[in-house]
């Protein structure tokens, strides 16, 4: 059983699983679908095209699945999918997609603070953290466990590599590679995200082959094609590094210098 506010407005063609529950001026719309065991707080807007999971709790003001603030969009059917266990603060919007992916995607265990904002077809990933006001252009991608600090600005089509730390009131228009901290102005690589990887219980050896990965790569003065060579070369090869690896030669925008 759903327990659902008098004072809230749900959509008779919603499709609501059990356990809910959904304060009041609550707005859900048609078209959309809610899992189980979600809390609504008061003034939660679910707009047209959200399909959300499973024990989200979403805080006063949030608007999930609002239309792409995007010119090129003309009303197609797209949506915004956030999965389980979210903690989505006060205020905060997350677009759904247009033609270019058809969606947004939210993983699951996020936090998503105060104000911050997911602009059309972005992926997030799960157990990432994202700061107060923080703002995400279309197409941006977060890999997991990453954490963004308040009032970060991600420019469109960026990625962000995963158990990165960036500091707050960066800027970037360009990707941030795995394992590493991202600071200053104009953003800049600043080290190994020495403090997060340990709490995330990478041993002493993987820590060793990042350090030297990294060595090579804003170190050496070598192109990009020949770091990548030399860190296959003289870096022992895990899932790790070749993530490292992976995500670099992928790198369409380039990465932070």
């Amino acid at each position: 059983m759903n327990n659902i506010s008098p004072l809230a407005y749900v959509d008779p063609a919603a499709q609501l699983g059990d356990g809910n529950e959904i304060g009041p001026f609550c707005y859900i719309d048609k078209n959309v679908v809610l899992g189980d065991n979600n809390r609504l707080m008061n003034s939660v807007t679910l707009l047209y095209g959200a399909r959300i999971g499973n024990g989200n709790t979403f805080f006063p003001g949030a608007v999930i699945s609002a239309i792409p603030q995007d010119l090129k969009f003309r009303g197609e059917e797209t949506t915004a999918e956030i999965g389980d266990n979210n903690r989505i603060r006060e205020n905060v919007t997350i677009n759904r997609g247009t033609a270019a992916k058809g969606k947004t995607v939210v993983g699951s265990d996020n936090l998503l603070m105060e104000g911050m904002h997911i602009g059309h077809d972005c992926i997030i990933g799960s157990d990432c953290i994202i700061g107060n006001s923080t703002k995400l252009a279309g197409e941006v991608v977060i890999d997991d466990h990453a954490i963004l600090s308040a009032n970060v600005l991600i420019h469109q089509f960026c990625r962000v590599g995963g158990y990165v730390m960036v500091g707050g009131g960066s800027r970037t228009s360009q990707d941030i590679p795995p394992f590493v901290i991202a600071a200053r102005e104009p953003i800049t690589y600043c080290g190994i995200n020495l403090v997060g990887i340990r709490r995330r219980g990478f041993s002493a050896d993987l820590i060793g082959h990042f350090h030297a990965a990294y060595r090579i790569l804003y170190n050496s003065g070598q192109l990009r094609d020949e770091a990548i060579a030399d860190i296959k070369a003289n870096v022992p090869m895990t899932k790790e590094t070749e993530y490292i690896l992976d995500f670099i030669h992928a790198s369409k925008r380039g990465i932070i210098k």
